[in-house]
């Protein structure tokens, strides 16, 4: 049954805290994961470009802290407060900086204790606890046994911890979903149109592997050009050839009184994380761009943090800070998109950006970006072949999106019963 949530210190709540070797091990080109601040993102451990360490580091590394199912890795330093969970079956060792939170189940249901530790409630006490220094600031192994969080029973918790568990687990689902769909168009975007595979192929003989209808699609013959060796009848242009550039801007007289705000914060590696909703008179200055499906964004300043994403949804509004390519043909939506977006092309503009604190590119220095253009019976096929992966990536978007909002409402009943919780004892308090 539902019980008096109670304010204890992780000491008093049975979570202890082992903190890490601190070393740093040799990498090794394969092996397990030596995770360290970086790889904490979302309450999760990401583990892309991880430093890899042999077996026998591993063993050595994890002597003192081994991870464990369910329990939390807590940044002290870098970003202090920072936090992610355990999953099961993970072998990997602590990086300096990083300590584990383990609950031993007598007052913390350990499946909760990752919620526990994402709260308002938790980076109040960072702010609390927080060593400010010259360089970085950060938290004390002695001190964050001593932050007091409000705990609900055990029969809550695990309701809690099961409703938000599922919640992220769809959500984590559709993003490790979106990276074989992207990965897989990406894939084939660069066989056709970087590397000439069937073209290739079909100048030496060699079947390309294709149904016939697409194969025909393809020449058998190179020619040359300014880029090198292109397909025959295909032709070396920009992206402006395929697309044009900033199509629409509201105006006070077409702007809505409801405006759906896309940022440059909110766009990430393909992603809209998140739309705001403004009135008219209260958006940013900046929310001008007119934003349709199929339209390609491009971040222009400091593009070489990946804020760029295809738009899936009607009634978004754009910042001026995006290049918005829209299609000239509706057979160019695909394309557009992933030869914008190649990661040669985005640091080819973090390259080229310039000014001090906030380095930018024109948006026409995107639109020049040069590409090797086909022909238009290639554009038809490669959009029937990639339209179902980039369709299927924007409906796990859209419902991630929903997902999280749902999350979110419940932490929020969360917080407001820990706050609930904390003003009746103070209301004791006083009274005694």
């Amino acid at each position: 049954m539902a019980g008096e949530w109670l304010t204890l210190s992780l000491r008093e709540a049975g979570v202890k805290l082992i903190d890490c070797d601190h070393r740093t091990p040799p990498a090794a080109e394969v092996g397990y994961p030596y995770v360290a601040i970086p790889q904490l993102r979302g309450g999760r451990i990401d583990l892309t470009d991880v430093r890899r360490i042999s077996r026998e580091h591993l063993d050595d590394w994890t002597r003192k802290a081994k991870p464990s199912a369910n329990d939390v890795v807590l940044s002290r330093r870098c970003n202090p407060g920072e936090t992610a969970f355990v999953p099961p079956n993970l072998e990997f060792a602590l990086g300096q900086n990083l300590v584990l939170l383990r609950a031993d189940g007598t007052k913390v249901f350990p499946p909760f204790l990752r919620w526990l530790v994402r709260g308002l409630e938790w980076w109040e006490q960072i702010g609390k606890f927080l060593n400010v220094g010259a360089v970085f600031n950060s938290l004390r192994c002695a001190d964050v046994p001593n932050f007091e969080l409000c705990i609900p029973s055990l029969f809550e918790q695990r309701a809690i911890a099961h409703t938000l568990g599922t919640l992220d687990d769809k959500i984590e689902l559709n993003r490790r979903m979106n990276e074989t769909l992207e990965a897989m168009a990406r894939a084939l975007f660069k066989s056709w149109f970087v590397d000439f595979d069937p073209v290739r192929a079909k100048a030496e003989g060699r079947d390309p592997g294709l149904p016939k209808q697409i194969a025909d699609l393809f020449p058998s013959r190179f020619v040359d050009s300014d880029l090198g060796e292109i397909p025959e009848g295909w032709e070396v242009a920009t992206l402006e050839s395929v697309a044009v550039l900033n199509p629409e801007v509201w105006t006070k007289d077409t702007r809505p009184v409801e405006i759906r705000y896309v940022d440059l914060s909110n766009t990430k590696w393909g992603r809209v994380e998140a739309v705001t909703s403004f009135t008219a008179t209260n958006a940013p200055s900046r929310a001008q761009r007119v934003l349709r499906p199929g339209d390609t964004i491009i971040g222009t300043v400091r593009p070489g943090n990946g804020s760029y994403a295809l738009i899936s949804e009607t009634g978004l509004t754009g910042s001026t800070g995006f290049a918005v390519l829209r299609p000239r043909s509706a057979n160019g939506t695909e394309f557009t998109y992933l030869a914008a977006t190649r990661r040669d092309n985005i640091d080819a503009l973090a390259h080229l950006a310039d000014g001090g604190a906030y380095p930018a590119v024109r948006v026409e220095v995107v639109a020049a970006t040069p590409i090797v253009k086909p022909r238009d019976g290639v554009l038809s096929a490669f959009a029937k072949t990639t339209g179902s992966f980039l369709s299927k990536f924007a409906n796990n978007e859209r419902e991630s999106r929903t997902l999280a909002a749902r999350r979110a409402i419940a932490q929020a009943h969360l917080r407001r019963a820990a706050y609930l919780t904390s003003m009746t004892e103070r209301s004791r308090t006083v009274t005694c």
